[in-house]
């Protein structure tokens, strides 16, 4: 797919997750995710009931993070987090995978772990490998494990700890095959790092920067 055909709004979900997110934040988000008709905001777990109810009856989703930022809270932390999510009417749960099994090679945990909140809230998963801080062959392993246990998307980073880069996300790319989707996530501020990070593969990009990324597609056009 060339650049020129990439219309930049269409794999936008929106990030309201700065530490000081107020309810107004979530407000004027979802005003600019309605008027561009980005796929989703993501919010933390609080903001989820009032980005449902802003977002009524939209196309733009709302989607949230669980055991976010560092995966390292119990699996029945995060089951009930989700849970509670999915019941306040987030469709789409980002869960960070714990990244000390990671390193410990405890795939067969960080499988039950998303396997288990996939199958008990019954929403799309994003599992958040945070890819700058595992090996090439950790970042096999997650990605393969996740896909195993039934998610819907892999997404790169968090952002605090990194942002995204064309050669993870092509790297995950070859591994699904187009089997479920690839969210690029964390320091996406630039129209073209956007567009070279769909041509790698991704078909999802977190970021803050939703507007400010329509606003230089826009220059462009003129």
């Amino acid at each position: 797919m060339g650049r020129e055909e990439i219309n930049i709004a269409e794999y936008i979900d929106l990030a309201i997750l700065q530490p000081t997110a107020t309810r107004e934040d979530v407000r004027r988000g979802c005003e600019i995710a309605i008027r561009y008709n980005f796929p989703a905001v993501c919010v933390y777990p609080q903001a989820v009931k009032l980005a449902r109810e802003l977002l009524h009856r939209q196309k733009t989703i709302v989607s949230t993070v669980i055991g976010f930022p560092t995966g390292n809270t119990t699996p029945g932390c995060k089951l009930y987090e989700a849970q509670e999510a999915a019941e306040n009417g987030s469709e789409e749960l980002e869960v960070v995978i714990n990244l000390g099994w990671a390193k410990e090679g405890k795939w067969d945990s960080i499988h039950e772990e998303i396997a288990t909140i996939v199958e008990e809230t019954g929403k799309r998963v994003k599992a958040i490998l945070e890819t700058n801080l595992l090996t090439v062959e950790e970042k096999k392993m997650a990605a393969e494990v996740c896909l195993e246990a039934g998610v819907a998307f892999l997404k790169t980073n968090t952002g605090w700890f990194g942002g995204a880069n064309v050669e993870d996300v092509r790297l995950l790319a070859e591994i699904v095959g187009g089997a479920v989707g690839i969210k690029a996530a964390g320091g996406i501020r630039e129209l073209g790092q956007a567009l070279a990070l769909i041509q790698a593969g991704a078909t999802r990009l977190g970021t803050s920067r939703g507007l400010e990324l329509v606003k230089q597609q826009q220059l462009l056009d003129q």
